[in-house]
């Protein structure tokens, strides 16, 4: 029987980084993971391999609308699906096998296996007991579906199911106008496939800024997709031929034909075969582990961070709590400010937010002001074909503290996290305003907005 000062279920980027960060902290260490490879779902099947399909076909579509304006000519590319497929997969083994490289580099002992937690104090994989001071649940989520509609992973898929299509659809049906329906759905588009989305709510991306989204469906729609908003999946029958969606939008049932369908209706947690239940572990409502401020359960010893807990779905929120968690088991204060924890939609172009919305400023009755800069006033991205989208810089009326951020537009994941540094340490508008951006860039939109919050921006 081994012994751990701690072991964490889960090898994804909440595991795995708080692996690492414990035994730097000289914590004994060890990384429970069924899968044949680490990283979780997010570099496994999410994440990582999505972007590698982004990245693919942002360039087929440069190449197909930008590069002959460029004075680049010639015939644009052709798509060989299996090679794509390929890199794919060899962007996915990179990662992975730097994860593994990692935990030798730090002595964390990979326990392969599917775990589960007996009693405190011990983790069970296959017919061995491994004991630990301290457990750290960080498994993740799986895919959820609604009412009516069945996964098979052939003809509707979730996401995993959508990074693997053994060809490019005719006619793909999103069912869901969230992250992840976006984004593979843009995939698909780019390809040529016929895409509509289906979305219960009558506006995409529902947490998203106001006025991010009437842009957000407008540019998407340009690039070939279809919406219909306001409309609840009835079914979804297969058949030889196809899949056949039911919809009712308001008193009207209507169908659409399609060659796949994707099911990207949100996440549920993971904690299957844990032994939650039988433990005592208390969980919520909808299955998330209960935990504390400082992300300990009901249960002496048992921990728990990431898509298994309340919070958004977010990688690098799990690897903030991973890091958090290690810091208090170590002894030291372990903290996440969850008001500065960006969300980023990779599709072309980005859309990043951090902070408050307007809407949400409104309803508490918080007084702010609103500094926008559209990109169309950016020497950069007029170069780039890049000039879609904004900054929108919300802050505070009275003290002018930034509350918020919503960009959409070229490199928008990347910069919204110089707006994330500025809240972390309390910054008003002006502070970023008074800072020197470097010429050409698209970071200079950001402090336009920032301008724009007080005196007036430059380029406007």
């Amino acid at each position: 029987m081994s012994s751990y000062d701690v072991i964490i279920i889960g090898s994804g980027p909440g595991g795995y980084v708080c692996a690492i960060r414990c035994a730097q902290l000289g914590l004994k260490t060890a990384c429970v993971e069924g899968r044949e490879t680490l990283g979780g779902t997010c570099l496994n099947i999410g994440c990582i391999p999505s972007k590698a399909l982004l990245h693919a076909t942002e360039m087929l579509h440069e190449a197909q609308a930008n590069f002959g304006k460029m004075g680049l000519m010639g015939d644009a590319p052709s798509v060989d699906w299996s090679k794509m497929q390929s890199y794919k997969d060899g962007t996915i083994e990179q990662n992975t096998k730097g994860i593994e490289y990692l935990f030798k580099k730090n002595k964390v002992d990979w326990i392969k296996g599917w775990g589960s937690i007996p009693e405190p104090g011990k983790v069970k994989v296959g017919d061995e007991i491994h004991e630990a001071k301290n457990i750290v649940i960080a498994t993740g989520s799986v895919p959820a579906s609604i009412p009516g509609v069945e996964i098979d992973e052939e003809r509707v898929v979730s996401s995993t199911g959508a990074l693997s299509l053994d060809e490019v659809p005719g006619k793909m049906v999103v069912i869901g106008a969230g992250v992840i329906g976006l984004e593979m759905g843009s995939v698909y588009a780019r390809l040529g496939a016929e895409v509509t989305v289906v979305e219960y709510l009558d506006t995409i991306t529902p947490t998203m800024d106001g006025e991010v989204q009437k842009q957000f469906q407008k540019l998407l729609s340009k690039q070939g997709m279809e919406f219909v908003l306001g409309a609840a999946v009835q079914g979804v029958e297969t058949s030889g031929e196809g899949c056949r969606v039911t919809y009712k939008k308001g008193d009207e049932e209507a169908t659409v034909e399609a060659d796949i369908v994707l099911v990207s209706t949100g996440r549920k947690p993971f904690t299957d075969g844990l032994g939650l239940s039988d433990l005592g572990v208390e969980t919520t409502d909808k299955g998330q582990v209960r935990t504390d401020a400082h992300w300990a359960t009901n249960l002496e010893g048992i921990y728990a961070i990431g898509d298994a807990i309340t919070g958004p779905m977010l990688a690098h929120k799990a690897e903030d709590e991973g890091m958090a968690v290690a810091e208090v088991l170590a002894g030291k204060a372990g903290h996440v400010n969850y008001g500065v924890i960006p969300s980023v939609i990779y599709t072309h172009p980005e859309v990043a937010s951090v902070g408050r919305t307007e809407a949400e400023l409104k309803d508490e009755g918080v007084p702010y002001k609103a500094g926008k800069f559209s990109f169309m006033g950016n020497g950069r991205a007029k170069a780039n074909f890049a000039a879609d989208g904004f900054v929108k810089i919300l802050a505070h009326k009275e003290t002018d503290r930034i509350l918020g951020a919503h960009i959409i537009g070229p490199m928008a994941g990347d910069l919204i996290h110089e707006i994330c540094v500025a809240m972390e340490f309390g910054a008003a508008a002006e502070d970023l305003a008074l800072t020197c951006h470097a010429h050409p860039t698209y970071s200079e939109a950001v402090r336009e907005a920032a301008l724009a919050c007080g005196d007036g921006a430059i380029h406007s």
